[in-house]
């Protein structure tokens, strides 16, 4: 699924890259081999034999699966439902294919969240593969002792799951040593600057096979083919490095067997303030290179978002949808995808697409209005007034004030309270003088230097739209010539959810507040009261 790599040049990867790996490994070279449910499935359409084999050195233990997924999906960016169905079917492929399911998964792209943790312990993982340069980095706390032993990586919750570490410097190392950048002997010194004559482990590479004796031709500066073939020169860098009496060949596995090591096991965050989401490699291969960048990633992920909604909304979603969703969110399409592989893609975007995004129709504006969606058995209530627009359903009813932007008056939630638990106090509502003004909820305030404050709490008509996921109340306003605020107020069963756009021409230095929200003091346990972002 390479990026850059044609379909019809699969085959040819197959014998260049894949084939070779698994000599490597009959030869007595114990490798962990990664690859995603979608990967083999291609695998064996073109080379069962290829699989075959695989399976065969796996029951001999010369060879060790990695798991990652149906699809090599970067999970920190794709709903809930969607990593839970890529672990799931990926696990199906893997049992189906090679008759195992595997222990350790790799973290895609090496691009993690805390949120990734209960999807690989729900999967029936027991360790994920995470590089450790860009954690360590925000994490100085860390004895620099415990690059060489698994340790534990904490979730959102309580879990935990044990950690084996890559290393970007080592195997970008490694790349150059066999592309003959860098000489053999150079590189096996490097390694030696990190043996002790304790027991240690350290990862000789984790990334990409299609880049041996193949190069996908993605970078001009990728280093060429030479006769030396790519492989001998691997097997003979092996050869050198196992001849040293520091240096011993094991299994990834063999890692989290070290458990009574004292810098082994320790429980840890990945994450940080500085960097929520690590990704491996250089500050380059943040999360935004598959959120916003490749051919046109926010339209794709737009599209799949749409999908996902749809999905979770149908009565009638089938396991094979859900597939597609996964390989349709690939993060290979999301990068230096080739002209042809993205012609072939869109049409099977646009397809479930059509299928399942939400079918919208524009309400009525007269002053009361009942409508009735069957498909998901909600009805929606909306009341116009000169001042307020009113939009309820079975569990929330909101006040919207016309006048002010559409902010919001009240919003009471009946599963909750009979309360408003959010809205807005107005002028006098407080009588220290200090507090006398209006406040809302869901406007914005935009603060330049030696301006007047720019708000979006001016008049305002809404358009009401439903659809399949919820009932939507869409307004712009535009407060002076070249600013523009859009909103969107959607209303779903249980949850009110704003969305809001700021356009502005001025590019100057202002602070921005997007979203100001006033909590009804009297509905809330102040001692209690938290929230998160």
């Amino acid at each position: 699924m390479y990026s850059a790599i044609e379909v019809e040049q699969r085959l040819e990867v197959i014998r260049k890259c894949y084939w070779p790996l698994l000599e490597l490994a009959e030869s007595g070279i114990p490798l962990g081999i990664e690859l995603s449910g979608l990967s083999l499935e291609i695998i064996q359409a073109l080379d069962p034999q290829w699989v075959a084999t695989f399976r065969s050195l796996i029951t001999e233990n010369k060879v060790e699966l990695v798991g990652s997924g149906y699809a090599q999906i970067i999970g920190p960016i794709v709903p809930h439902a969607v990593n839970q169905w890529n672990q799931k079917l990926g696990r199906e492929l893997y049992q189906q294919y090679l008759g195992v399911k595997p222990r350790i998964a790799l973290v895609n792209e090496l691009a993690y969240s805390a949120g990734m943790i209960d999807h690989y312990l729900q999967a029936g993982y027991s360790a994920i593969v995470m590089e450790w340069n860009n954690p360590h980095r925000y994490h100085r706390e860390w004895s620099s002792a415990w690059r060489y032993h698994h340790q534990r990586a904490q979730g959102l919750g309580k879990a935990s799951i044990a950690v084996i570490w890559a290393d970007s410097i080592a195997f970008q190392k490694f790349q150059r040593c066999i592309h003959q950048e860098v000489k053999l002997d150079d590189h096996i010194n490097y390694l030696q600057t990190h043996a002790d004559p304790s027991e240690r482990f350290y990862p000789l590479y984790a990334a990409d096979a299609e880049i041996f004796n193949f190069r996908p031709n993605r970078y001009a500066t990728e280093a060429a083919l030479t006769d030396a073939v790519d492989w001998e020169i691997t097997k003979g860098f092996f050869a050198r490095l196992t001849a040293r009496d520091w240096a011993r060949l094991v299994l990834p596995s063999a890692v989290l067997d070290d458990s009574s090591a004292p810098d082994a096991g320790h429980t840890i965050t990945l994450e940080s303030p500085e960097q929520p989401i690590p990704v491996k490699k250089q500050e380059k291969y943040n999360i935004i290179r598959w959120a916003l960048s490749g051919r046109n990633d926010l339209e794709i992920n737009t599209a799949c978002y749409r999908i996902h909604a749809g999905l979770i909304q149908a009565m009638d979603s089938q396991p094979a949808d859900w597939q597609e969703l996964c390989y349709l969110w690939s993060s290979d399409f999301r990068t230096h995808l080739t002209a042809r592989r993205w012609q072939h893609f869109l049409p099977r975007l646009q397809q479930l697409d059509q299928q399942y995004a939400p079918q919208v129709s524009t309400a009525s504006s007269a002053s009361t209005a009942v409508i009735t969606l069957p498909y998901v058995q909600r009805e929606l209530r909306i009341t116009t007034g000169e001042f307020y627009l009113r939009v309820a359903n079975a569990n929330i009813s909101a006040f919207l004030n016309k006048r002010k932007g559409l902010t919001v008056k009240s919003c009471t939630f009946n599963k909750i309270s009979p309360l408003s638990l959010f809205g807005a106090l107005e002028h006098g509502y407080y009588d220290d003088i200090s507090l006398s003004a209006d406040y809302f909820s869901g406007h914005a305030v935009i603060e330049a230097l030696g301006e007047h404050k720019l708000t979006d709490l001016g008049q305002a008509e809404p358009i009401v739209s439903i659809s399949r996921t919820g009932d939507q109340i869409k307004v712009q306003v535009a407060e002076r010539p070249g600013e523009v605020f859009s909103r969107t107020t959607t209303l779903t069963n249980d949850a009110i959810i704003f969305d809001k756009t700021i356009h502005s021409q001025a590019r100057q230095k202002a602070r921005i507040h997007p979203f100001i929200f006033t909590l009804n003091e009297s509905a809330w346990d102040v001692d209690s009261l938290w929230f998160a972002c």
